[in-house]
C-alpha cells in the first residue's frame, strides 16, 4: 500500500512486450492505468496516447518519470526508452528505470510475505530465460534483490537455487505486460520517496537475449 505522505504525479511508460502500458498518479487521490495492443503498431501511435491519456493533465504536473527497462522486445524496449529519456530531458525531472521483471514481481506482491522469495522467469532465446529472485522489503514499499535480472540456462538456474537454497515457483511472464505500469510507477515513487532522483542519462535498458 503507497503511504499517503506526499501529492506528486508520477507517470509509467511500459513497452518491453506487445503491450503498451501507461500509467499516472498522484499517489493520494488519482490514479488512472490503461493498455494498448499494439503490437508492431507501437512507434506509430505510442506519442499520440501518450498525449491522450495523459489528459486532463499537462506534462508540467508530472514530477518524475518511470519506464520499464526490459528484459522484453528489443525494438519496442527502444521505442519506449527513446521516448522516456527524451520527456525527462525536456521536462527536465528525474527518470526512474525499472525492471520488467520486478514490476512483475511487484504486481503479485500481496501473494507474498515479507522476505518471502519471489522468482521471476521469462522466456529469451537459445533455450534460456531471464531470470530474478526479488523479496519485499521490511517496510513492504519495495522490493529488496535477492538474484538481479539475468539470462540462463534452465540447468544453471536449478543449480543457482540450489545454492540459494531456495524452493520456490517461478511466476511466469506472460507475452503481454503493458498491464504492470502501475507496477512500473509504484517501484519509482518508493525511489523518489527514498530522495533517489535519478538523471535521465543514467538510465539504460536492459536488452540481454530477447526472443524478438
Amino acid at each position: 500500500m503507497i503511504s499517503l505522505t506526499s501529492s506528486v504525479y508520477g507517470l509509467g511508460l511500459h513497452t518491453t512486450s506487445s503491450q503498451l502500458g501507461l500509467s499516472y498518479s498522484n499517489f493520494v487521490t488519482e490514479t488512472s492505468s490503461k493498455t494498448w495492443n499494439l503490437d508492431r503498431q507501437l512507434s506509430n501511435y505510442l506519442h499520440q496516447y501518450l498525449q491522450e491519456f495523459i489528459q486532463p493533465r499537462t506534462w508540467q504536473d508530472f514530477q518524475f518519470l518511470a519506464v520499464a527497462k526490459g528484459p522484453g522486445s528489443f525494438t519496442s524496449n527502444r521505442i519506449g526508452m527513446v521516448a522516456a529519456r527524451t520527456l525527462a530531458q525536456q521536462l527536465d525531472i528525474p527518470l526512474f528505470g525499472i525492471s520488467s521483471l520486478a514490476a512483475f514481481a511487484w504486481f503479485h506482491e500481496k501473494n507474498y510475505t515479507v522476505h518471502e522469495p519471489i522468482f521471476v522467469q521469462m522466456k529469451a532465446s537459445r533455450d534460456q530465460f531471464f531470470g530474478a529472485i526479488y523479496c519485499k522489503n521490511q517496510q513492504e514499499t519495495g522490493l529488496d534483490i535477492i538474484l538481479d535480472d539475468t539470462v540462463m540456462l534452465p540447468e544453471e538456474w536449478e543449480k543457482t537455487l540450489h545454492d540459494l537454497n531456495l524452493s520456490c515457483q517461478p511466476l511466469i511472464t506472460p507475452s503481454k505486460l503493458g498491464m504492470t505500469a502501475s507496477s512500473v510507477l509504484e517501484l519509482a515513487y518508493y525511489q523518489s520517496q527514498e530522495g533517489k532522483r535519478p538523471h535521465w542519462s543514467e538510465i539504460v535498458p536492459f536488452y540481454g537475449m530477447s526472443v524478438v
